[in-house]
């Protein structure tokens, strides 16, 4: 693998996984020799693995917002590291509420992580984890790395970002989850990579029938309006000039039906570029 690339450990939109479908959302980050997690879906942990990466060599974990498709292996993710024996600290950043996640987490695993130090001699899983609030503009600048924050569009959550990650003279733009904003363009302008979320409006009716235990009209109203077209994913990759237009956070992300060919023909109209089709564990190198 190159000094730079991005990994996606997952791609469906969504928490709930079903035969055949891929894993939900998480994307590894590696700049300007730096390793960092965005979001920590279901199944994260094993995603990172796959990819020859150690749980340890995670320097940071940057999380988008809190649903729980975002976050719900991040606890699991943190302690399994700990216990395959973790030796230094991993800053979090995520918005208002992520400690609150944590400490249930933590209390629900008290037992086990009280004995483990006591019994077993582990250093305190707390001396390994430090959260700051994730807000927009500059997240981080360190050695060559930049990485900017802007909030996006994703009601009803208001605390929910798009990430921008610059080094070595290469650029890569992660959407997050979010409906179409013409502000994307300018914060993608000129990037080597847009990774971008997408629905599919000829799918969505079949998706809420396929739920049902949620009431479909709800269900629908909350995709159309919270999630973003692949002829809009393509809108932006031509106004912001990408190299790539990479499409993630599938909304479906399980339905057998469609092929590549329905995800890009969308975008298309809009866009003649490169466009990748996300599949769990690829890997795009800068």
């Amino acid at each position: 693998m190159t000094s730079s690339s991005i990994a996606l450990l997952g791609v469906k939109g969504g928490p709930a996984i079903r035969p055949g479908s891929s894993m939900p959302t998480s994307t590894l980050v590696r700049m300007g020799g730096r390793t960092i997690l965005v979001d920590a879906g279901l199944g994260t942990a094993r995603g990172v693995c796959d990819q020859g990466v150690g749980l340890g060599e995670i320097d940071t974990i940057l999380i988008t917002h809190l649903h729980g498709d975002h976050i719900l292996e991040l606890g699991p993710l943190l302690y399994t590291a700990w216990t395959a024996g973790l030796k230094r600290k991993i800053v979090i950043y995520g918005p208002e509420g992520l400690t609150t996640y944590w400490a249930g987490f933590t209390a629900s695993m008290v037992y086990d992580i009280d004995l483990r130090i006591h019994d077993e001699g582990h250093r305190d899983l707390a001396e390994f984890v430090e959260f700051r609030t994730i807000g927009e503009g500059v997240v981080i600048e360190d050695a060559g790395l930049v990485v900017r924050a802007m909030r996006n569009l994703h009601p009803p959550v208001t605390d929910s970002f798009s990430l921008r990650f610059e080094a070595g003279g290469k650029s890569v733009v992660l959407s997050g989850d979010t409906t179409f904003m013409p502000e994307m363009s300018a914060f993608a302008r000129g990037c080597d990579v847009l990774v971008h979320e997408v629905y599919l409006d000829s799918a969505i009716d079949a998706l809420c029938a396929r739920i049902g235990n949620a009431d479909k009209e709800k269900k629908k109203a909350h995709f159309v309006r919270s999630h973003c077209r692949t002829e809009d994913a393509g809108r932006i990759a031509r106004e912001a000039g990408v190299g790539m237009l990479v499409f993630n956070h599938f909304v479906p992300g399980d339905d057998p039906t469609l092929s590549d060919d329905d995800w890009r023909a969308g975008a298309r109209n809009e866009w003649d570029g490169d466009i990748r089709i996300g599949r769990d564990g690829m890997v795009i190198e800068l």
